[in-house]
């Protein structure tokens, strides 16, 4: 008998049940292997969107997949709480951070279990609360006993707009990441993790992470940018200064050298261009260019300079050569400063060509001429590799064996030496905003610089602090906070009033979940050891060099000071597309938001997830459809149908291993059947199992239900149907079940099961039933090969001789004559001996 497709009430009294029964909580001591698949947690920001449906549904579908196959499944949930977006909303909407994250916290729950993810709700952390930031207080503490942890007056990215510091992995095109404000520098004392002493480890790593997109690992080489070159002495002509050092990558063109770039922020640039005449202009270069952040200085598409008014002197020529200040020159790359060799370099030949700088070849590639000076003047530089020539001693040189011997000159002259420079600066976590974790450091006028005691922590954030609508941190002047007495010689001291940025919450919560409910220390060691590293991690691929990159680094501090054992936080990276609507992003300004909450009002959860699964596969961008939501929900009412309305029927089928294959020697259309459900278990397996193409293993299911229809309009009167139509409905259930939770738990237990479907395992494929339906048999007649027939498998010799004589060219030596004899090689030969 059909029943109606409540989904509403299906999925409501399900979600009832798997609540207030756990069966989601972790087992620590369960004897079953670990699993921990973990997707990015969300930032409360008041309504979950499709993106994160997309990206929690896949998460989901993992977890469940794993615990069907046996494991112990470590899935949690929590909140990225701190940040800009919360304090702005709160200004805006008149209220508190707090309060606003907080209220936002408790929705999105809800919407999140709505979608009936199987999510261990006893580990949700926020990062907002002292229980969690008071252990990321105490890393802070531990790093800086261990120079981890510096301050220092340096130039940093400023957004006006947010009020705030910026990293540089959080300037995108010039623009703050969050508000897209234009992004300035100007110089501020603040605190950095020094993530460039984990450089060449965090980069030799890329190459053991075999589990992740190798975009993501080639966007993380780039960034950290790892250069062998040289450093190399030019002293300053007609000065009584510190030489300017220069570093290069390039030293087998030393000899090319025709002027020196510095940085506009390099400290050397006013005292080289004092006394020259040259102040004034080069005053008004540094004020046009000082403020512009470097990374849009170096991508600027104008090659600008001054001169110093100053000379350096080359390392092994003795020529004098101008020093210029340039745009493109960076201060955080090297040392601020480069040797410009214009024949041998693109950005430097385009300075040279617009300044009127001489341009001299010392590398010629050996199958042609590009031009020298005094024969066929150069059209742009030649960075390609060659032999040296015009370089005193070393021409003749190739220009990789020229790179060893110059350094090695230079090292004897006591003028450079060999180094390593890297494009990855230290990470600055100051944050100007009241909504962080306070930094624990205390200023005292006599002790200076003093941590706050460990027994102090956590050191919390204010709650009665008032925002005001500036968007400026309350913290500097809020007495109640900043005022204080220093731990070591009880004088007045202040508190330091800078807070953490957001990302460093992120970078270690994936090994809070492990144990949120500690409270003597911020990790059990024991306890970490069984999940990490995270199993499998999913998120956007646009956290690349920010979350992605900080979690690695984290990772080995936490290592380093004893906390952690593993090396890499996530063995294995899933990055999914976006949900995209009409070609764009959803926005609400574009218009084309799509409301999850509507989804599930209409359509129901299962039918929000299935076409989340179905629509693309995982790693590409997902275009919304409005038709194929609907044929995703109209899919679903043809499974309901098909199950309610034999279910009653198959409840007492036996699908015993001897029933089964009795079915299907009686009826090759149920043989059929019964290989197109073990083909598609093997298929969905593969899918999940390997690739994550949650698409095809749905189609692959599709496939099949479409197969049992026909088989019900062609044996619904054969009883020997029954089994074989109750597997295949089974099977078609299970593998839907970590898809569409609630409609396969409703379902299975419409077909007579008492225990539910999450407590059994996923189906195994009958290895024997995957191969070929039919094959071809060699027939012979007295030993004589006298043509070929195609029978099922499983035919009998009987049934192979009937066929046989349906074939023309064996029935010609068969008709008339008596058979004394059949001998039959099953799936191989059949001879008919005749007189």
């Amino acid at each position: 008998m059909e029943l109606p497709y409540d989904f509403e009430n299906i999925e409501a009294t399900l979600q009832q049940k798997w609540e207030s029964e756990g069966i989601f909580r972790v087992n620590e001591s369960s004897e079953r292997p670990f699993y921990y698949v973990l997707e990015m947690f969300p930032y409360p920001s008041g309504r979950i969107h499709m993106g994160h449906v997309r990206n929690y549904t896949i998460g989901d579908v993992v977890a469940r997949y794993k615990r069907m196959q046996g494991f112990e499944v470590l899935h949690p949930m929590g909140w990225d709480a701190f940040g800009l977006p919360a304090e702005n909303a709160a200004i805006k909407h008149g209220t508190h951070p707090a309060k606003w994250t907080y209220e936002n916290i408790d929705y999105m729950r809800s919407q999140l279990k709505k979608l009936g993810f199987s999510y261990d709700w006893s580990r949700e952390i926020a990062t907002c609360h002292p229980s969690y930031y008071r252990w990321e207080q105490l890393f802070f503490l531990e790093m800086y006993e261990k120079g981890l942890v510096y301050r220092k007056l340096s130039r940093v990215n400023w957004c006006e707009s947010c009020s705030t510091v910026l990293a540089n992995e959080q300037v995108e095109d010039g623009e703050c990441w969050r508000c897209g404000t234009k992004v300035v520098e100007k110089e501020l004392y603040g605190w950095f993790f020094r993530i460039t002493a984990y450089a060449d480890e965090l980069l030799a790593g890329c190459d053991k992470l075999s589990g992740w997109p190798e975009k993501v690992l080639t966007m993380q080489r780039n960034w950290i940018g790892r250069s062998e070159g040289a450093k190399i002495s030019f002293r300053v002509a007609d000065r009584q200064t510190e030489d300017l050092i220069v570093f290069t990558t390039r030293p087998d063109t030393l000899f090319g050298v025709t002027f020196v770039s510095i940085a506009p922020d390099h400290p050397m640039v006013m005292t080289l261009a004092q006394g020259t005449g040259q102040e004034q202009a080069v005053k008004a270069f540094l004020a046009k260019w000082t403020a512009v952040p470097s990374k849009e200085r170096m991508e600027s598409k104008e090659k600008e300079g001054v001169w110093t008014g100053a000379f350096a002197v080359h390392p092994l020529t003795g020529e004098r050569v101008p020093i210029y200040v340039a745009n493109f020159v960076l201060m955080e790359y090297g040392t601020g400063a480069v040797m410009a060799v214009p024949a041998h370099d693109q950005r430097d030949f385009e300075f040279a060509k617009r300044y009127g700088l001489p341009i001299k070849l010392v590398i010629q590639p050996g199958d042609r001429d590009v031009g020298a000076t005094g024969r066929s003047p150069l059209q742009e530089a030649w960075e390609g590799p060659g032999r040296l020539v015009d370089s005193g001693d070393f021409t003749g040189m190739g220009n990789e064996e020229a790179k060893a011997a110059i350094v090695s000159r230079l090292k004897a002259k006591g003028l450079g030496e060999p180094t390593v420079a890297y494009r990855l600066r230290d990470w600055g976590i100051s944050r100007q905003r009241y909504w962080g974790a306070p930094i624990p450091v205390i200023h005292c006028s006599r002790c200076g610089i003093v941590p706050v005691p460990r027994e102090q922590l956590p050191v919390e954030l204010p709650l009665d602090a008032q925002l005001d609508a500036s968007g400026r941190s309350p913290l500097p002047n809020f007495e109640a906070f900043y005022r204080t007495v220093c731990p070591k010689c009880g004088g007045e001291a202040r508190r330091e009033t800078d807070t953490m940025d957001t990302f460093v919450e992120s970078s270690w919560y994936f090994a809070r979940y492990t144990c949120p409910d500690e409270v003597s220390m911020p990790l059990d060691k024991k306890r970490v050891a069984k999940w990490l590293p995270v199993n499998q991690y999913i998120g956007g691929v646009e956290h690349a060099i920010l979350h992605l990159l900080y979690s690695r680094f984290f990772t080995k501090v936490l290592r380093e000071l004893g906390w952690l054992s593993v090396d890499e936080p996530f063995e294995n990276l899933l990055t999914q597309g976006m949900v995209l609507k009409e070609g764009a992003k959803m926005s609400k300004s574009k218009g084309n938001v799509v409301d999850p909450d509507e989804m599930i009002r209409r359509y129901g959860a299962d039918t929000v997830r299935l076409f989340i699964l179905f629509a693309a596969p995982p790693e590409r961008d997902l275009e919304w459809s409005d038709h194929g939501i609907e044929g995703c929900h109209r899919f679903l009412q043809r499974l309901w149908r098909l199950v309610t309305a034999h279910a009653e029927q198959l409840r007492e089928a036996d699908t015993s291993s001897e029933a089964l294959q009795q079915a299907c020697l009686a009826n090759k259309t149920l043989l059929s059947l019964r290989r197109k459900t073990h083909q598609t278990i093997a298929k969905v397996t593969d899918d999940i199992q390997r690739r994550f193409q949650f698409n095809t293993a749905i189609s692959a299911v599709m496939e099949l239900i479409n197969e049992i229809n026909a088989c019900l309009g062609a044996c619904v009167m054969d009883r020997a149907f029954l089994p074989v139509m109750r597997e295949a409905l089974e099977m078609v259930l299970l593998l839907l079940a970590p898809m569409v939770p609630h409609i396969t738990e409703r379902l299975w237990e419409l077909m007579g099961h008492k225990d539910p479907i999450t407590s059994f395992s996923w189906p195994q494929a009958d290895s024997t039933l995957l191969e070929a339906d039919e094959v071809k048999i060699a027939v012979q007649v007295n030993g004589r090969l006298r043509g070929e027939v195609t029978v099922y498998k499983t035919a009998s010799q009987e049934e192979v001789l009937a066929a046989a004589r349906k074939n023309d060219a064996v029935e010609r030596h068969i008709a008339g004559k008596a058979i004394r004899k059949v001998v039959y090689v099953a799936g191989r030969l059949l001879n008919v001996v005749v007189q």
